[in-house]
């Protein structure tokens, strides 16, 4: 234990004194033969501020206080806090960054704070944005300004096809931590340069950078891991698809991914036939499970569509049956069975109209019966029984029988 009572009044002694003391109580307490550790010294003042204004635990509180001992009074971190208030920062929000990253409060304003602090409001975050973005980033204040910060930004900016006013940058800036590898700069270069050997370039690589930041910042090791195990699935670096691919599986499990190929299975379809649907359709694995299921009993067992309808076109299971397929598919019925169709025509061709050129060519050009149409249209909802054409077959969706 220590027994020397200086140490109990540190703030007695001048600065150079404290230092001394505060180094030899920090070698005092290494583990010895035959001794006793106890924790060094802390300021009380300090620690009282950070437990009263933050709410950390005193330990915690303390230990904080260990690491800036020549902090003598609260006054250091409140003009931080203060200075954070007049940019327009909150409570909440200076409360979040200061637990996240202590060390903030005895940061110096001029130095540290206000580059950094400039150099996120000229992308574009300012007042309770910037507020906000800090609270969930503060650890960005213990990065190298030029060497980590730009260069990451720079190497972002360069990578977006289009993004004039910042907001993509910002909203991916938001999503994940771009500088906690030791070299983001090499890691971001490296990935990129990677996805651009497998094909994946220009509004793609934009595209996922967009969707998925993390695959940007990942090891390279892991990375080339993924896209391997998306090439082993049939996907081409010639194919456009492969990005979607990327994108799907860096977004699932193993044992979701394998989850959703066993739902597909027990509809009937083949090992093969459920890879050959990813591969047309590589966001269908994203669907999930009970539109899935709902899908597959609409258009297999109530519209008697085979499967090798919904392998040739997976995407019709990635439409909203109420919104678009259930209502599509009674105007088709009617269109059918008026006969005012001059060609046959495929259903799955309704589904890619928006919503303005479907009104238009299916429904307003046939003026004696569009009333009638539209009725159909408007009419389906999941709430209430709808029939289908002549046969007159109930379907209630949200309680399909086995």
């Amino acid at each position: 234990m220590w027994t020397l009572s200086p140490f109990r009044s540190y703030h007695l002694y001048s600065k150079p004194t404290r230092y001394f003391l505060y180094f030899f109580s920090s070698v005092a307490s290494l583990p010895h033969a035959g001794t006793h550790t106890s924790p060094p010294i802390s300021n009380p003042s300090i620690v009282n501020y950070l437990t009263e204004a933050f709410g950390f635990p005193e330990k915690r509180a303390r230990s904080i206080s260990n690491r800036f001992l020549w902090i003598e009074t609260p006054e250091k971190p409140q003009s931080v806090v203060e200075f954070f208030k007049q940019l327009g920062f909150s409570e909440t929000d200076i409360r979040s960054s200061v637990r996240i990253s202590p060390q903030i409060l005895f940061s110096d304003i001029d130095k540290t704070l206000k580059p950094k602090l400039q150099f996120f409001q000229e992308l574009g975050l300012t007042g309770s944005d910037l507020g906000k973005f800090i609270s969930m980033n503060s650890t960005l204040f213990t990065r190298c300004l030029d060497e980590k910060l730009v260069r990451c930004v720079e190497i972002i900016k360069k990578t977006f096809t289009d993004d004039d006013n910042n907001q993509d940058l910002i909203r991916i800036l938001k999503r994940c931590n771009w500088v906690s590898p030791k070299d983001p700069a090499s890691r971001l270069l490296g990935n990129i340069s990677y996805m651009e050997s497998c094909g994946i370039v220009g509004s793609q690589l934009s595209m996922l950078l967009k969707k998925q930041p993390l695959l940007f910042i990942m090891q390279e090791s892991a990375l080339r891991d993924l896209v391997s195990r998306v090439i082993d699935m049939g996907f081409s670096t010639d194919s456009r698809m492969l990005v979607h691919a990327v994108y799907t599986i860096s977004c699932l499990s193993s044992e979701t991914f394998t989850g959703k190929l066993e739902l597909f299975r027990s509809f009937g379809f083949s090992k093969d036939e459920c890879m050959e649907m990813f591969r047309r359709a590589p966001a269908l694995l994203r669907t999930s499970e009970e539109k899935l299921k709902l899908g597959f009993e609409f258009f297999m067992n109530h519209a008697n569509f085979g499967k090798s309808f919904l392998v040739l076109r997976p995407t019709c299971l990635m439409y909203s049956l109420e919104e678009t397929v259930i209502p599509r598919y009674r105007v088709f019925q009617m269109l059918k069975s008026k006969k005012l169709l001059k060609k046959e025509l495929n259903f799955v061709n309704l589904l890619l109209f928006s919503e303005d050129k479907f009104l238009k060519k299916f429904i307003s050009r046939f003026r004696d019966d569009a009333e009638e149409l539209l009725l159909t249209y408007k009419g389906c909802n999941l709430d209430s029984y709808g029939f289908f054409g002549d046969s007159c077959a109930p379907i209630y969706l949200l309680k399909f029988d086995a």
